[in-house]
């Protein structure tokens, strides 16, 4: 067995923000200021040629590595980086190929799954950077289902259902070859982070932080079992579950089990005809995050016949406590366990196909290859053996429907993917493509203009022809395309709404189309009117996006320059790039865009549109280049690089003035009605859309954004307080009726705060979760690698001082971002508190606040005492409050006189 560390496999990026807390992606939003450094790898796996290895990590990033010069030395030069995928907005935490490896499945915590298909007219350079994309894969579709992070994937026998499970403790299925979404199972109670299939097809298993197993069946979707008992005493603070099925259909190895009472780590073993989990393997000294079947069987005696008593199988283990560990069935102890080969935790294996290979990756950022030798794999069956042996369970998954089968049997086929290789077959990758100079000129007004050159095919050749299927695909499987019958390849409409596509040679034909349309709809509104109603720009063909380029970097915020167009305004904040371009979603309304797209060359203006229901809503022209969007169900709005901003309704109105700000936007971000930008000078501008008024008076960030301090995420929350988190570990919101800015949150807390709730993940559903406990987690995860906490001397009084600060600041953040759940649950847990520190003093003050006056009314001059908060009833609260002192030992008898007063109150006794 060969073991090594390819150390050019690695994603560098930001410092991390949503691994620090996953369901951080709803709340924060990166800083284009961060930090490079190598990231987590939090997925691996190999395609089925062995040809690619598909990983993907913390800096948003899918990315795809030739396999060659990790198994080989002698090919150490050959090309490594094939692709980098960069379609998600968060931590892509699973990839898994298709079993025919013509598509590539992603998952993240950006809630979204992508699908991915080779571009055989793709690659190039990469816009922005110094990589160059040997290959070129496409986002094929976007698959929209989840409500928070999706954490594992699995794609079927056959590639007939693709099953995705995340942090909204959801299981959805979908079609495999449609993509569509078949079914979504609901059971479970707690963020699910593993699942797999059952080889025959017959079963699907998925494991969960509510400690549990369920094995649900494919022919109607029930539970046929829910398994439990090794799993009662685990922890839920590992980032994944992920279990795997055996190959010959026998067991499945769960991870994150535990053997007496919780004090041994083990992986546990169910069996398929009892469902009960009698063995568990024993060795690791924390928790095994991942397990992951050879995909051959094994036969115990080679020069026997295959029969279930000469099977056994090989299973790999990923643990926390750094070791990888791989066993066969047929033995009580492992094949061999490969300790300290990573600084942290395995977070997923995977097997090559021949079944010789593993490839591990940590979240330390690096990834380790295990390959062995046939003599060291003894036993190791054939793959006809395995399809043979799976035929006793005489299982028969339900018809395709008819609509269904004809569009698969009639429809186009794919480009195939790469040919195979194995170890004796020597492979050459395309060298990265060389491009001519292009021409550079520069106009009257002293702007460059650089000629654009068409490149075609790159290190292609000529496209396969229609009628040519992959090798490695299944028959049915490999005629599938996502176009419909009898419809033009190049002409038609694919159903996603991410649209891109692949560079080919119809760029000119593409504008030709669009200038004809705009001709026509000229032409039709003159000399007459339009005879039905329509759109402006409705019925103009709408271009796909080949590529996203960056036509301006960045305006760095070091050495504070001025801004551009603002000699006079200092940056303070980097002013983002422009791009070509910019896309966002409207969360309330899946499909529905606001696009923006930059001109390249020449003097085109800017274009933005509405897009709802893949029909044009509106479209309009800017006089300079968009660098922000954003958009609700009430306005859209975009900032430009001349430091002005449009805000227009969802049909295209231009519902305000050209609002003109003193500096370019850095940040622009929109909920409900309320619109909030932060320009490059450090100044914060809030509107009210609906009643087109200021929020309050524009103010300054400079005292907090001083070097080293910086802003990781800025948000409008729909009452319209901007909530600002700062790389120092403070969050800060402005509150208009003290006109000053509040801090909402801070790191410190957690040193000391017993209702601290970032320091783990908790099983709540995240969609529940509260804007302050998802800043929380946020807050704790970003200083998770200080040691201040560790260093701090606990005085006498260190944690009831802490704790009762916490929730007071925490009851004063909840009524700033109007938060009434949040801020309830923080009430009651301060009384708690008091009570059980036994502070009458601060118990009563609470109490009389609640209550309020009970026989007098004020005068003219007195402030008028405001019976609820946030929504509220205060003597409601003073009922649970009340109840919490009277249980207490301390705080009894005060807790019982409140409440005789309230009932006395509410029979007019007063």
């Amino acid at each position: 067995m060969r073991f090594t560390k390819p150390s050019w496999v690695s994603h560098k990026g930001r410092t991390p923000m949503h691994a620090r807390a996953p369901i951080a992606a709803a709340l924060l939003t990166p800083s284009p200021d961060a930090n490079q450094k190598r990231v987590s790898i939090f997925s691996i796996h190999v395609h089925p040629d062995g040809s690619r290895l598909a990983t993907g990590g913390l800096d948003a990033k899918v990315r795809i590595w030739s396999t060659l010069p990790i198994l080989r030395s002698e090919a150490e030069d050959s090309p490594k980086s094939l692709c980098t995928l960069g379609m998600h907005s968060g931590p892509v935490l699973t990839v898994r190929w298709s079993h025919s490896g013509k598509w590539l499945a992603s998952g993240s915590d950006d809630t979204i799954i992508m699908i991915w298909d080779l571009d055989p007219t793709g690659g190039g350079k990469v816009w922005g950077s110094d990589e160059t994309n040997i290959e070129g894969w496409k986002a094929l579709r976007r698959l929209p289902g989840h409500e928070s992070d999706v954490t594992d994937l699995a794609w079927s026998p056959g590639d007939r259902y693709l099953a995705s499970v995340g942090l909204d403790s959801r299981v959805i299925v979908w079609c495999g070859y449609s993509l569509n979404l078949l079914r979504r199972l609901d059971l479970h109670q707690g963020f699910v982070k593993g699942v797999c299939w059952d080889p025959v097809g017959q079963f699907l298993a998925t494991q969960s932080d509510d400690k549990s197993v369920k094995i649900w069946r494919t022919d109607d979707w029930g539970v046929e079992a829910t398994i439990t008992k090794p799993f009662e005493d685990s922890p839920g603070s590992t980032f994944f579950r992920r279990l795997s099925w055996s190959p010959d259909g026998a067991h499945i190895t769960a991870s994150n089990a535990m053997n007496n009472n919780g004090y041994v780590f083990v992986a546990a073993v169910i069996s398929r005809q009892t469902w009960a989990s009698d063995i568990s393997l024993v060795g690791h000294e924390n928790t095994v995050e991942v397990a992951a079947y050879n995909p051959h069987i094994f036969l115990r005696r080679p020069k026997d016949p295959i029969t279930t008593s000469n099977i056994c199988s090989v299973v790999a283990l990923g643990s926390d406590d750094l070791t990888v560990s791989v066993w066969q069935t047929k033995s009580a102890r492992p094949l061999i366990v490969a300790k300290d080969v990573f600084e942290r935790a395995i977070l997923d294996l995977g097997w090559s196909f021949d079944g010789l290979t593993l490839y591990a990756c940590s979240s330390d950022g690096t990834i380790g290859v295990f390959d062995f030798d046939q003599e060291e794999m003894e036993g190791i069956a054939p793959r006809s053996a395995q399809v043979e042996y799976l035929k006793m369970f005489n299982f028969t998954p339900a018809p395709m429907p008819t609509p269904l089968l004809e569009r698969v049997s009639q429809a186009r086929t794919p480009p195939p993917s790469p040919p195979h290789f194995s170890s004796s077959t020597p492979v050459s990758l395309a060298a990265p493509p060389t491009y001519p100079p292009q021409s550079v000129t520069v106009a009257k007004n002293g702007k460059r203009r650089i000629k654009p050159l068409f490149i075609s095919h790159l290190s292609y050749g000529p496209l396969p022809s229609a009628s040519a299927a992959p090798s490695a695909a299944p028959p049915l499987f490999g005629s599938i395309s996502m176009f419909a019958p009898n419809e033009d390849h190049h002409h038609a409409e694919l159903d996603m709404t991410v649209p891109i596509t692949a560079l080919n040679g119809g760029g000119d034909d593409r504008k030709a189309e669009k200038r004809k349309a705009e001709e026509d709809e000229a032409g039709s509104s003159w000399p007459g009117r339009p005879t039905k109603a329509r759109t402006l720009g409705g019925d103009r063909v709408r271009e796909s996006v080949n590529q996203v380029k960056e036509l301006r970097s960045r305006v760095s915020a070091v050495g504070f320059p001025p801004a551009p167009n603002h000699p006079s305004t200092a940056i303070a904040i980097d002013i983002p790039s422009i791009k070509s371009y910019l896309c966002s979603a409207l969360e309330e309304k899946d499909g529905d865009l606001f696009e923006a797209r930059n001109p390249e060359v020449g003097e085109d203006p800017t274009e933005v549109m509405f897009i709802s229901a893949k029909q044009t809503q509106f479209l309009d022209y800017l006089p300079a280049a968009a660098i922000l969007l954003t958009c609700t169900s009430v306005f859209c709005a975009v900032a430009m690089e001349d430091a002005s901003i449009i805000v227009y309704s969802l049909n295209g109105r231009r519902i305000m003035p050209t609002l003109m700000l003193d500096a370019p936007s850095a940040y622009l971000e929109g909920s409900k009605h309320f619109l909030m930008t932060i320009t490059s000078s450090a100044r914060v501008y809030v509107w009210n859309i609906k009643s087109q008024k200021a929020a309050f008076p524009s103010v300054h960030l400079d005292p907090f954004i001083r070097a080293p301090s910086s802003i990781l995420s800025a948000q409008i929350r729909p009452n319209g307080a901007p909530l600002i988190l700062l790389s120092s570990g403070v969050a800060y919101s402005f509150d208009p009726a003290l006109s000053t800015w509040v801090r909402i949150s801070e790191a410190r807390w957690s040193e000391g705060s017993d209702a601290w709730e970032g320091k783990h993940r908790t099983n709540k559903n995240s969609s529940s979760r509260g804007v302050i406990s998802t800043l929380e987690s946020a807050l704790s995860d970003l200083n998770m690698d200080s040691d201040s906490a560790a260093n701090v001397i606990k005085y006498r009084w260190w944690n009831a001082a802490l704790t009762l600060g916490h929730l007071e600041t925490k009851l004063h953040a909840a009524k700033v971002l109007d938060s009434p759940t949040e801020y309830r649950a923080a009430l009651l847990s301060y009384a708690k508190k008091i009570a059980e520190e036994g502070f009458k003093g601060k118990a009563e003050e609470l109490l009389k606040d609640l209550c309020g006056p009970l026989y007098w009314k004020p005068s003219k001059d007195e402030q008028v005492w405001c019976p609820t908060v946030l929504g509220l009833q205060k003597r409601d609260l003073l009922k649970e409050v009340s109840s919490i002192f009277a249980k207490s030992k301390t705080l009894a008898k005060l807790g019982q006189g409140w409440q005789d007063t309230l009932r006395k109150a509410a029979l007019d006794e007063f």
